[in-house]
């Protein structure tokens, strides 16, 4: 019986090990590849995935993919309650107005590259991605635009930039 314990202890222990290696070698790769990217938020955001234990690579992407097109649509819902705070002024409105445009065609543009990283174009795939991933950066920018304005969206704009990275990284190794 402990033989029989022992045997099962070892499978179950080296096929976890084997999903999560996977996770890690593969956000070890995509950092090194891309100096804006985490190691730490690679690995903790995949394994958050419950999906992504036993995933491989193609079905990681396909899991970041739908993860930033739920975060996409989470900010839409921030900004929105953001709108109504009477703390902000007019421009930062003017801004947040913006910002909700822009992940708001974030959505379409990642639900595009998730249709051609399954039809396996990787080049589109990666265009459609670098498109909605340019909505951190110009939301971010309109605010930077005026001197000594609050950045509320910082954390969010940062962990959607993060995992459109991690998608373009992962497919870039699968078209090699």
């Amino acid at each position: 019986m402990r033989c029989l314990f022992f045997i099962t202890f070892l499978v179950l222990h080296h096929n976890t090990m084997g999903c999560n290696d996977l996770i890690h070698l593969s956000c070890k790769k995509a950092a090194a590849s891309d100096p804006n990217l985490s190691y730490n938020f690679c690995v903790s955001s995949l394994e958050a995935i419950p999906k992504s234990h036993g995933a491989d690579l193609e079905q990681l992407v396909a899991l970041t993919l739908n993860f930033t097109i739920s975060n996409a649509t989470s900010i839409n819902s921030t900004i929105s309650k953001l709108l109504l705070d009477k703390k902000f002024d007019e421009y930062a409105k003017e801004c947040l107005q913006d910002c909700l445009e822009l992940y708001s065609d974030a959505v379409p543009t990642l639900q595009e590259a998730v249709g051609a990283f399954k039809a396996k174009d990787y080049g589109k795939a990666n265009i459609e991605i670098s498109a909605a991933m340019d909505a951190s950066s110009t939301c971010e920018d309109g605010f930077m635009d005026k001197k000594g304005e609050v950045y509320p969206l910082k954390r969010e704009n940062d962990n959607f930039s993060q995992l459109n990275v991690i998608s373009l990284a992962f497919i870039n190794t699968l078209g090699h």
